[in-house]
This record gives structure tokens, sequence and C-alpha cells, in this order.
């Protein structure tokens, strides 16, 4: 475990940006690209030691992630492109990826893309069965993002008009990645000027073996939630919060991913694997551990600490060898493995679940921590 990196983590809830004992990573800025109407994107390289994060204003994309293993060999972990086309490629396809993003406004599904807030209905952009996802077709993750550099990592700001993709409110968002001893932290925050929802969270697919080096279901996982939200046949929640005990959705030991995957429980068969929102026990009161993941062939380990209420588990159980990524290395089905901090889905149409609603005069501010480390 790299030296003092749970200090770190608690520290950045209040810091943000918190300097190491052990130098200061190491930031730059390259060109990466340019969209087809001739935007220019770039890309931001954090590097501290053997750990390299690069992150791109297009989306928020995490590009890549650079982590060795036990015996100090690196590899990145994160499945993506090699190249800014690749990321826009997808976007304009029917059946988004999602590989690394940034989503919002409103991460996660929100039934028949209706909501009301004030007494007013919303009606979203429908693109997922009959659900409103990760924000709409032009969501957060396909906007140029205004980019500047921070000790220790980047800052993404965005400014969300009233009414893009259907909601309400000029809502001011900030992101921040920074890479201080062994973990990277993001940093949500944002403020509106008219009572609004908001969800957000970053979409990135981990396989701890390394982009593409076949699927995750000989990784370990642990999971701090004894309850699910229970979902009906369109993902989405029917209010009911399960037990996972004596349930395939039992986390809360190490276990293997692919121990349990295709067992014979409804909500396994309705989503084709994992594709759950855990209530996690913290309950999003403070920066607390919500999951660790171990592959043990690298003795990688990926702890992941949020202040949210709750985490999606995907198990990219759609990816079908048509997404080519890095390398041209086609991506089968369950390659990555999500861990989506966030709020819970459809949260604005369950009033017993956390509140998502955001006012003017109120600041929302969310951390989620991933550290690293290995085991021998």
């Amino acid at each position: 475990m790299h030296r003092g990196w749970k200090h770190v983590l608690t520290a950045s809830v209040l810091l943000v940006c918190v300097s190491s004992v052990e130098g200061r990573s190491n930031v730059k800025k390259d060109l990466f690209g340019k969209l087809p109407d001739g935007t220019p994107v770039d890309i931001y390289t954090l590097s501290e030691g053997p750990i390299e994060v690069r992150v791109t204003n297009y989306g928020g994309y995490l590009v890549s992630l650079k982590v060795p293993d036990r015996n100090g060999k690196s590899a990145d972990i994160v499945l993506g492109f090699d190249d800014l086309d690749g990321y826009v490629n997808n976007n304009t396809h029917k059946g988004t990826a999602y590989l690394g993003p940034i989503v919002g406004r409103y991460a996660n599904r929100i039934a028949r893309g209706t909501f009301t807030l004030d007494g007013r209905q919303y009606s979203l952009a429908i693109n997922n069965g009959p659900n409103a996802l990760h924000g709409g077709p032009h969501g957060f993750h396909q906007v140029v993002w205004k980019g500047r550099l921070i000790p220790e990592g980047i800052e993404l700001t965005y400014l969300s008009k009233d009414g893009e993709e259907g909601y309400p409110g000029d809502l001011n968002v900030v992101v921040r990645y920074t890479l201080s001893q062994g973990a990277l932290t993001i940093d949500y925050s944002a403020t509106t000027d008219k009572d609004t929802i908001l969800n957000l969270t970053n979409h990135t697919y981990f396989n701890l073996k390394g982009a593409g080096q076949g699927d995750i279901l000989d990784h370990d996982l642990i999971l701090h939630a004894s309850r699910f939200t229970w979902a009906d046949s369109n993902l989405t929640p029917t209010g009911e919060l399960k037990s996972v005990e004596g349930t395939p959705l039992d986390f809360r030991k190490s276990t293997r991913i692919g121990e349990r995957i295709d067992s014979d429980y409804e909500q396994l068969r309705v989503a084709g694997g994992y594709d759950q929102n855990f209530v996690l026990d913290a309950g999003g009161r403070e920066l607390a551990e919500a999951a660790e993941v171990y592959e043990p062939s690298s003795g990688r380990v990926m702890r992941v600490l949020t202040d949210q209420p709750g985490v999606q588990f995907y198990t990219g159980n759609f990816f079908d060898g048509t997404i080519k990524g890095k390398s041209g290395i086609a991506y089968q089905r369950r390659y990555g493995l999500c861990l989506e901090t966030q709020h819970f889905p459809d949260s604005p149409n369950h009033p017993e679940f956390p509140t998502t609603e955001l006012k003017p005069g109120q600041r929302f501010h969310r951390v989620t921590v991933f550290g690293f480390s290995t085991r021998k």
C-alpha cells in the first residue's frame, strides 16, 4: 500500500488538492485532436511515480490509467480508445458505451424520461428503452469542458444552460481530477440559478489485468452494501430496497465476480448480469470505503471511497465485439466493470430516496477516490 494514501483521501474532501509528502505529481497538457467542426481538444497527463492518468476535456473522459502490478510492471487498466476520433465516433453511434466520461446532468436512468419539480413536469430525451439515461444523447459526455492545470491535477468547468437536454436552470459544474500518493480523486461541485436535479458520476470501465486482456469474471469484489434498489424489467427502481442476504448480489465478503453472475435470479436475468444500484452502508454521510477490487494474476488492488449514497455495479454485459478499443482490440462481453458512485437511479420519481434536488444558494459537492496498491 502506498504510504499515507488514506490520509490523502480523507483530507481531499476539505482541501481538494493535497500536497504529497513524497512530492507533487506532474501535470502537463497536450493537443489530443480536433472535433469534426475544428474545435481543438486537449489531453492532460498526471503522473506520480509509476502511476499515470490521462484525461481529456472532451467529455471529461478518463482516457488511460497506468498502475503497476505486484512485480512493478505497469498496464493501462481502463477501457477506451487510442485517439479522440474513437470517442467521437462512439458517441455518434446508437448505443454509446460511455468509456470513461463524466455523465450528467443525471447519471443512470430516469423512468419514462419524465420527472416533476416544483409542480412542473419536465420531459427528457428517451435514449435507453423507455428511459432517459446518463443525461441524454448530448449529455456531459459529449461537451468540450474548459480545462486548466491545478496543483496535482486538472480542473474542468462547464456551464450547462437552462433547458439543455430538458433540465431546468443554468448549472455551473466544476470537476477536478487530482493524483496524489497513489490515489486518483474526482471532486464534483455545482451551483444553479433555478431549482433543478443533479446526479454526477464517472463511467469508467476497469479491468485490473489490463484493458482488453480478457474478461473481469476472475476479479474479486467487496461491496459495502447490505441492500440494493429492486429494479423492474426496464432496469428502473420500483422504490423497494431489498437485502442482499442470500442473493447473488451479496458482495459483503470478497467474492469472485464470475461465481454467481449467471445465477437464475430475476435481477441478473433482466440485466444480463450485474447492473444494479447498491445502497452503500455508509449512507453518503462521509467519505468511506464503498468497494474493493482485487485481480489475482496481477496482484492489483483498487479501493473505491466515496461520500455518495449508492454505487452502480455494472459488468459490461452488452459488449459484443463491435467496439474496437485500444490497439484495435474488440471489447467482448464483460471485458470491464464499472463502479459508478452516485445517487440512486430515478430518484426524482421516488421521494423516499435521498434527494437529488439542487436549489439556488446551495452547492453540490461530492468526492470519489480510487486508491491503488498491490497484494502478494
